[in-house]
């Protein structure tokens, strides 16, 4: 099966970024440890667009992309960041080789 990128784009309500940033942190540690199929999970912080993170994720398929939407560690961070987050969007990539 091939790898599976994610680009994704969170907006995050004004003046809450300080406050979602350790806990995307904390989700992306538990994410790459508890999770073999995500191989890669970058986040990207934009020099001017202070509202907005974006995320570089790799899977090693599509199936441990859907294991990562439906586990724990991301139900805990939207718990976690419920009334901080104002939208999240994102690209399903495949790689060019």
């Amino acid at each position: 099966m091939a790898k599976l990128a994610i680009i994704a784009t969170i907006e995050i309500v004004p003046g809450r970024t300080k406050e979602v940033l350790p806990l995307l942190m904390a989700h992306r540690e538990r994410s790459l440890k508890g999770e073999p199929g995500t191989l890669e999970f970058e986040v990207l912080l934009p020099h001017e667009e202070e509202n907005k993170v974006l995320l570089y994720e790799l899977y090693k398929d599509a199936a441990a992309f859907e294991e990562h939407r439906n586990a724990a560690s991301i139900a805990r961070f939207r718990e976690e960041t419920s009334g901080m987050i104002a939208k999240i969007s994102g690209t399903r990539c495949a790689l060019s080789e």
